[in-house]
């Protein structure tokens, strides 16, 4: 008898994890192995971060249930966040703590659209917004956002195809490019939002990883946008699986029910080591200089056939590199370049499924030692390659 498999089984796997793991299956059979394949700071948290959890173990509320939007010191505090960068006041009644910023993403597509909705998404882009949406029965519109487009989608040819998307979901500083939108852009995308009755999500969990000055929120141009960010990235807290989103009037009751069926709450006792991290940005500023060293030693160091027609990397911490020069098998040559010189990156299929193919992502959120290195290792083995 053969008994029902869910459609889900057809999702295709998360290569970067995928990826990561085989290297640590490598880093246990003995392989040393230089890790640029996920979006993972190298440091710690701040330490008032974990000095706020380690208090928060002698107190018995931080070891219960959570109300299902999260604690209300936090959200609060996240609220102050958003004046603090942006002059902005949102009610702090409509700030969500998730776990993670992939619970966010659930809970919002679930929150604003049903099942044969379709969302426009911008390729290359992060690929579990397209497999969780599959996942739950919606249908991802892909917008080209390539080189010769200088990264972004064209929404004017959105809109000409005279089918418009019930959602869009865009990211600034984006991965796997590291396009950063301008305030032009930004206030462009919310305002045609706006006109066509589209509503936009804004992935901003790259915020405070820009190499100039800090990015806008679109929260600021757009009253109605669903706005997700995560205390993974900027933060450096990328085990503790917090993000929030804040939503507008309309979404925060279909929000806050669907939080309480699907995880009742996010760990309430990570929310309290959470709040102390809005009270180290000066700390979290000074791994700037680093990843900005990391990206620049990257396209210093790595030749021209390796890098190609790479993207802009004005964000976040990764390089997406055109490595068409020498291989159109982005997987294979990944692999190869695990296996062989110890260097763990992942395939540009991850992030578009079409041309992707010619493409790695590096992260260059590791420390310069592990930069160096893999810069070395990369150049020392390409001409082995072909």
């Amino acid at each position: 008898m053969t008994l029902k498999i869910g459609k889900t089984n057809q999702i295709p796997a998360f290569l970067a994890m995928q990826v990561m793991q085989n290297a640590q299956h490598l880093e246990a059979a003995g392989q040393d192995i230089k890790h640029l394949e996920v979006g993972q700071p190298s440091t710690p948290p701040p330490a008032a971060v974990s000095r706020a959890l380690t208090a928060a173990l002698d107190h018995t509320a931080a070891h219960g249930y959570s109300v299902a939007l999260g604690q209300p010191v936090l959200r609060q505090r996240i609220a102050a966040h958003y004046q603090d960068w942006y002059g902005l006041s949102p009610d702090w009644n409509h700030i969500a703590i998730t776990p993670g910023s992939s619970l966010g993403f659930a809970i919002s597509f679930l929150a604003a659209f049903d099942a044969g909705d379709h969302i426009a998404i911008a390729t290359p882009g992060y690929p579990a917004y397209r497999n969780l949406m599959v996942a739950l029965g919606l249908v991802p519109d892909l917008l080209p956002a390539r080189a010769d487009q200088h990264w972004m989608p064209d929404l004017d040819a959105l809109e000409s195809s005279g089918n418009l998307p019930d959602g869009i979901l865009l990211a600034s500083p984006a991965n796997p490019t590291g396009v950063v939108m301008s305030d032009d852009d930004l206030q462009t995308v919310c305002g045609w939002c706006a006109r066509h009755g589209v509503r936009l999500i804004m992935d901003e969990i790259y915020h405070g990883l820009t190499y100039g000055r800090r990015g806008s929120s679109a929260l600021q141009f757009n009253q109605n946008a669903i706005i997700i960010n995560s205390f993974s990235k900027y933060f450096c807290m990328t085990g503790w699986r917090l993000g929030w989103v804040i939503f507008p009037d309309d979404l925060v009751d279909n929000a806050e029910k669907i939080s309480q069926n699907l995880f009742i709450s996010a760990s309430t006792i990570n929310q309290y080591g959470a709040v102390a991290a809005f009270d180290c940005y000066a700390e979290l500023d000074a791994h700037l200089p680093r990843y900005e060293e990391n990206r620049d030693s990257l396209l210093r160091g790595l030749p021209s056939e390796f890098l190609g027609q790479h993207a802009p990397a004005d964000g976040a911490f990764y390089l997406y590199a055109d490595i068409s020069a020498v291989s159109t098998d982005a997987v294979a040559f990944a692999q190869r370049l695990l296996n062989e010189a110890g260097v763990a990156v992942t395939p540009g299929v991850d992030f578009d499924r079409a041309e992707g193919v010619r493409y790695l992502r590096l992260s260059y959120a590791g420390s310069h030692a592990t930069i160096s290195t893999a810069i070395e290792r990369i150049n020392r083995w390409l001409p082995t390659a072909g």
